[in-house]
């Protein structure tokens, strides 16, 4: 990934955005520190797209069927029973 100062970010922009779409995600720091990530939007709708339902993740998932699950409970009161 590509480290681009703030200034050299702000001045070159769309240089940034060029090398964002051809190269990847581009870093901008500010005092030497990474403050922001610069994208393409087709990374971008790859990251949030997703159209999978919660009921076809949970089908999906290998334990589906597995009856001999155990989940501890946490045995602490509530927060109304804490007086």
């Amino acid at each position: 990934m590509r480290k681009w100062q703030m200034q050299a970010a702000k001045a070159r922009f769309s240089e940034v955005v060029k090398y964002a779409q051809r190269e990847g995600p581009q870093d901008v720091t500010f005092h030497g520190r990474s403050v922001a990530v610069l994208i393409s939007r087709d990374t971008y709708d790859k990251l949030i797209s997703n159209d999978q339902t919660l009921v076809n993740f949970m089908n999906k998932s290998p334990l589906r069927g597995a009856e001999n699950l155990v989940f501890d409970r946490d045995p602490s009161l509530t927060r109304e029973e804490q007086i």
